[in-house]
Parts: structure tokens; C-alpha cells; sequence
């Protein structure tokens, strides 16, 4: 991949370039590729992320060299997979888009147990990239739980 496509993906299309919350930004321009993704039957879409998340890590590790950086912040196809996993088979719904965008910014900030663990200890672009998928599976857990009829 040649330099000035690397930075483009990595950088999700520019978003990663905005000066304030670049992850937030990131995140945005996931949701309407996540529309897309929904459309497909429900297991090739999983088939899809999990297989786009290998690339995606490689991407991420190749950007961050290039920056010298452990997770520079102007990477954000991290979150922009993390959120794929976050509202797989989702109704496409505008408050559970809501929803799944809100917890997983709050997961990808706070980093909770796993997600903490995972960016702390594995490194390159598999540490860039695992958190994030480990933040977006945390959401699609919490959006199950809140989903259950109490």
C-alpha cells in the first residue's frame, strides 16, 4: 500500500486529521459503512469484520511506524472497525445507533478491564486495533443487556 493510500485509510478518510476527539470523529464516518454492512445476511457480515480486521490491523501497525508513534491519535480505522463490531446485527435504528455510538465512545475512552488490558499489553497494530474490538464487543454486550425487557 503505498504511502498516501496507507495514511488515507488509517486515517479514516481524512477524520483522523480533525483537531478536537479524532476517535469521535472516526466513529462518525463508521456509522454509515456500518448501514451498508447491515444490509448482508447476518453471518457474512461477521465473516466480513472479522476479516477485515486483519487488514486493518496491519494498516494501523504500517501507519504507526510511519509516525513513530505507539497509537498515534490521527489513526482511527481502529474505531472505525471497533464500531463495525459494536452494532453487528443491530436494528438500524436511529436510537440504537445512538445508543451503540455513545457506549462506545464511552468503552474506547475509558477502557475498561479488557480493553485496558489489551492496550496495554499487545503492541503494534494489533494493539492499535484489539482494544477497540474488544470496546465494540463490551457495546454490543451492554446493548444486548439493555435490550432485555426488564
Amino acid at each position: 500500500m503505498t504511502g498516501k493510500l496507507l495514511v488515507l485509510v488509517a486515517g479514516g478518510f481524512g477524520s483522523g486529521f480533525v483537531r478536537v476527539a479524532p476517535g469521535t470523529a472516526g466513529t462518525l464516518v463508521a456509522i454509515p459503512i456500518a448501514l451498508l454492512l447491515s444490509y448482508l445476511p447476518p453471518p457474512l457480515y461477521l465473516l466480513l469484520i472479522l476479516g477485515m480486521t486483519v487488514p486493518a490491523a496491519l494498516i494501523c501497525d504500517q501507519a504507526a511506524r510511519i509516525d513513530g508513534g505507539k497509537d498515534p491519535g490521527w489513526i482511527v480505522l481502529d474505531e472505525i472497525i471497533g464500531f463495525l463490531f459494536a452494532v453487528l446485527w443491530l436494528p438500524r435504528s436511529l436510537l440504537w445507533y445512538i445508543a451503540a455510538f455513545c457506549l462506545f465512545r464511552l468503552f474506547d475512552i475509558l477502557k475498561p478491564w479488557a480493553v485496558g488490558w489489551l492496550d496495554r499489553n499487545v503492541s503494534g497494530g494489533w494493539g492499535i486495533v484489539l482494544d477497540d474490538v474488544a470496546a465494540g464487543i463490551f457495546t454490543r454486550l451492554a446493548l444486548l443487556v439493555i435490550a432485555i425487557p426488564l
